[in-house]
């Protein structure tokens, strides 16, 4: 008997979407299943949150529960072989450990925020998200849904950082990248080569509903990224993808593209001294995290996550041999992400 994976999520959620697609990538046979809807027999993980990994024997039992997109990945690297999403270079490895933390804990803000900040994408979220797990909800439940949905929603808004004062760093950021993204993928459809990586399936999860679901920041998109637009459509499903060389398709960490160097440029300048400055705030029992971003005073309440986050990160440049540590460090000198590995948690 053969246990099956069960992946279960939303279709609304950027981080099931990211581990959906790839499991789909790596052609990895599995079991979707909606959160919260009738087919969903899934026992409660230690933090309720989506998507869920798990594994689920011929009797119904399930075992090894456990949320959290990056883990998820790794032990999915660990457990089956073939068409790997970790380049083989322990260098370009990193990078792209790294760019995937930026694109689940930095792009991640600009998702939330497009959402939830302009009444046209909260209340069209508000309308159809509890459609997601049941399309026969009734009317008078749907609508009491959308109302606690937005009303739920939009008041969490400045716990994740999706302020007023905050909404011009965030909106500037997500314009940045959608620029860089044009320019990255007139010549290249993946950030470190010519197979996904970890970070691909990261920034798509985020950009997904921005650039196909929330009508303001897809409309920003279409004028200055149509290329993204098709490219997370391409990345949802890439079973199709070949892959004739698992050894080969990878970029090594000093010939990786201008483009890519770019969003990492991106990242030091906003996502770094965020994350640094959570870090800081937790380690000195703050309850607010207060940073310069842009010129502006970035505030937003501290999460220990990200703390975490930061310290996988240190510990894993830390891992590196010297050799390997050199190669990175010359990838993001001048990008400000530099100061991210380097720093100490204090």
């Amino acid at each position: 008997m053969t246990d099956t994976l069960v992946l279960c999520g939303t279709h609304s959620s950027p981080y099931s979407r990211k581990m959906r697609a790839v499991l789909r990538y790596r052609r990895i046979p599995h079991d979707w299943v909606i959160r919260g809807s009738r087919w969903d027999d899934l026992p409660d993980p230690p933090v309720r949150l989506v998507p869920i990994l798990a594994w689920r024997d011929d009797n119904g039992a399930y075992r090894d529960v456990m949320v959290d997109s990056s883990p998820q990945i790794s032990v999915l690297e660990e457990t089956y072989t073939g068409r790997s999403v970790v380049p083989v270079d322990p260098a370009t490895a990193f990078l792209d450990f790294l760019l995937e933390d930026f694109g689940d804990e930095w792009v991640s803000k600009m998702m939330y925020h497009y959402r939830w900040a302009n009444d046209v994408d909260a209340q069209k979220s508000g309308r159809i998200l509890s459609l997601d797990w049941d399309l026969q909800l009734p009317d008078e439940l749907a609508a009491k849904a959308h109302e606690m949905f937005v009303g739920r929603q939009v008041s969490r808004r400045e716990m994740i950082g999706s302020s007023d004062n905050n909404a011009p760093v965030i909106e500037a950021s997500y314009e940045r990248m959608l620029d860089l993204l044009q320019d990255h993928l007139a010549q290249r459809t993946f950030f470190f080569g010519d197979r996904p990586g970890r970070s691909d399936f990261a920034v798509f999860g985020q950009l997904l509903p921005m650039l196909w679901w929330d009508p303001t920041p897809t409309a920003v998109a279409l004028d200055r990224a149509p290329r993204a637009l098709m490219w997370v459509q391409w990345m949802d499903d890439l079973s199709w993808w070949r892959v004739e060389d698992e050894a080969a398709g990878w970029d090594t960490a000093d010939a990786i593209a201008d483009t890519t160097r770019a969003l990492f440029a991106e990242a030091g300048r906003t996502y770094v001294p965020f994350m640094v400055a959570n870090a800081e705030a937790l380690a000195n029992g703050a309850d607010e995290v207060v940073c310069e971003i842009d010129g502006v005073t970035f505030r937003q309440g501290a999460f220990p996550y990200q703390g975490k986050c930061v310290q996988w990160i240190r510990d894993a440049y830390t891992a590196l041999a010297a050799v390997d540590r050199d190669r990175v460090d010359a990838v993001l000198e001048g990008t400000g992400c530099e100061v991210l590995v380097r720093t100490n948690a204090t």
